[in-house]
This record gives structure tokens, C-alpha cells and sequence, in this order.
């Protein structure tokens, strides 16, 4: 009789419920842990790659209005920016480490994409 007077007591107050509590956190902890083991070592082998767009790129290039160039040869570098009439991109900035002009002009020409006469019109030193 004393028992089952214990067992209501603890049954009131909750006592089941506060004792699965820790064992239910346990279980989570334990499983979370697992989960979280087999996603981070699975391999991720995805073969879609995100290609830029060149053609845009490059014609967005042809649209050039200037380019300033200074040379600064203390430093062995050339700092050039290039204005463009695109809404999106204004001004684009390089840092060259030639002080030489010829060698400046082709190393625009391949970044930039131009002949190396259409960059001689455009260039301002």
C-alpha cells in the first residue's frame, strides 16, 4: 500500500517525465551525431560546374571609351583603368608588373581582348 501511495506521488509531480527526459536528449544527441558523421564524409562529386559567359564578356570589352594608364617605375608596376559606356561596369581597374609601353599594350590586348592598334587609339598615359 505504501508503494503504490510512493508511485502516485512521484506520478503526480512528474517523476516519469523528468526521468525519460535526459534518456530522449541522449538518444537525439547521439543521433544527430551519427546523421551529421555520414553527411559531412559523404563525397560530393557534382558535375555541373558554373561557366562564366565568355561572348558577353568580350563584348562588353568592345565597348571601351578610354584607357588611362600610369606608370609607375619606381615600383616596376602599371596601374590601368578602363573606361567603358556598359550601364553595369564602369571602370575596370588592372595592375601590370611591366613599365615598358609595347609590352603594356599587348598585355592589355590579350586581357582585354582587343587588336593592339584599337588599343593604341584608346590608351592615355
Amino acid at each position: 500500500m505504501r508503494q503504490l501511495q510512493l508511485f502516485q506521488v512521484l506520478r503526480s509531480i512528474g517523476f516519469v517525465f523528468w526521468l525519460s527526459l535526459p534518456l530522449v536528449g541522449l538518444v537525439f544527441w547521439l543521433g544527430s551525431g551519427f546523421v551529421g558523421d555520414r553527411i559531412l564524409s559523404r563525397t560530393y562529386d557534382n558535375k555541373k560546374y558554373l561557366q562564366a559567359d565568355k561572348q558577353s564578356a568580350r563584348q562588353m570589352m568592345k565597348r571601351i571609351v578610354a584607357i588611362e594608364v600610369e606608370i609607375r617605375q619606381q615600383d616596376g608596376v602599371s596601374l590601368v583603368n578602363v573606361k567603358t559606356d556598359n550601364s553595369v561596369i564602369k571602370t575596370i581597374g588592372f595592375e601590370f608588373p611591366v613599365t615598358e609601353p609595347s609590352q603594356l599594350e599587348t598585355s592589355l590586348s590579350q586581357e582585354l581582348g582587343l587588336p593592339r592598334d584599337r588599343i593604341k587609339e584608346l590608351i592615355r598615359y
